[in-house]
């Protein structure tokens, strides 16, 4: 749901890999509208209308999914977000790729025990970080 928002994530910029993201939000804003996803997701309405306006708002991994999962169409928030960090360790194993390299690779942004706790859904990732750890392992699937 948010990992395949584009087909070749490298092929971006990380900002550009953010706002692809923060796009298949505003999808799901546009499509069910600010007071129901508000509702629904339980995030604040400022932080729904900010994304609707496209200004920079800080979205963690959980308060995405919980947005695309105001859409009926979609699976629940708890399977979105198990999809999208589920798509950080299988793209890890594909890239062969440890998270003492991805931690070097992000030029010691994310220390390797916050990365691992991150994708182990034990530790809040934001869409920025959650874009950063994606284009990083993508890359190095080149």
């Amino acid at each position: 749901m948010i990992q395949d928002t584009v087909a070749d994530p490298a092929a971006l910029s990380v900002a550009e890999l953010r706002t692809s993201y923060e796009d298949r939000l505003r999808e799901t804003i546009d499509t069910v509208g600010a007071s129901t996803v508000a509702d629904e997701a339980a995030v604040a309405r400022s932080t729904i209308d900010a994304l609707a306006a496209e200004e920079d708002v800080e979205v963690t991994l959980e308060e995405a999914a919980a947005i695309l999962a105001a859409d009926p169409a979609t699976p629940d928030a708890d399977a979105i977000q198990a999809e999208a960090l589920d798509a950080l360790m299988m793209g890890m194993s594909m890239a062969v790729v440890d998270v003492e390299t991805l931690s070097s690779d992000l030029d010691a942004q994310l220390d390797p025990k916050e990365i691992q706790q991150m994708i182990e859904g034990r530790f809040p990732v934001t869409l920025a970080e959650y874009a950063r750890i994606h284009h990083a392992i993508e890359s190095r699937k080149r």
